[in-house]
């Protein structure tokens, strides 16, 4: 098992302050959500969270946006929070703040709306970063293809730098998987919104290509050492 913990990063361009504010912001809606008693969480995250059933309705189409900034537990949190620390950086820097923050909010959205489309009679909320998070993987698979990715190896207990066409390659592959292999199972019971992650890294992807030719050869990589 092995999970990203930096890359190379983008010499120049826009200062990612969108990207690591969405870090701060996530960090403070979790820490108010765990802060209050369980029941008054629990209706938090059904006031909130994306409910597939209600949005192919039409009904509370605002959680789709509020949805993208709440987590189900600590794990939750801290993995798509170090995913969006690694990716985002080189996608705003590139595209600069304002572009990022409707490029981020748009590919939360998308994600959702998949979502809500494979899963469209669920009760359930759908709740997280992830799909936002997947659109930015996305857009850097196109756009940093040549980019290294630092892993952490944890049966090895060290670093190694991998090409991000290999990394989030891999990722996406895995996603499918296991998206393609629940389709027909009963998923009332909760789970991982896989297709809010195929879904959000698909619109990266679109995004990515348009991106992709506006900084071609503007910037160069700043390798970490």
């Amino acid at each position: 098992m092995f999970f990203p913990i930096g890359d190379d990063n983008v010499q120049g361009g826009y200062k990612p302050l969108f990207s690591y504010t969405l870090i701060l912001v996530n960090v403070l809606v979790f820490l108010f959500e765990f802060s209050l008693p369980q029941d008054e969480a629990e209706a938090m995250v059904v006031a909130y969270g994306s409910i597939p059933v209600e949005i192919s309705s039409g009904q509370d189409l605002f959680t789709l946006l509020t949805s993208m900034f709440m987590h189900g537990g600590w794990m939750h949190l801290i993995g798509n929070m170090l995913f969006l620390w690694v990716f985002a950086d080189n996608i705003e820097a590139v595209v600069g703040t304002f572009n990022f923050i409707l490029f981020y909010i748009l590919g939360g959205i998308a994600a959702a709306l998949i979502h809500v489309l494979t899963n469209p009679y669920s009760e359930l909320p759908m709740v997280g970063a992830s799909g936002a998070i997947s659109a930015v993987m996305g857009a850097y698979l196109v756009m940093f293809p040549a980019s290294r990715i630092r892993v952490w190896i944890l049966f090895l207990f060290t670093s190694a730098y991998v090409p991000a066409l290999f990394f989030l390659g891999i990722w996406i592959a895995q996603q499918m998987v296991a998206g393609f292999g629940s389709l027909g199972l009963n998923t009332e019971e909760g789970g991982t919104a896989w297709f809010a992650h195929i879904g959000g890294f698909a619109f990266g992807l679109v995004v990515g290509l348009f991106a992709r030719r506006n900084y071609r050869n503007r910037y160069k990589y700043q390798e970490e050492n």
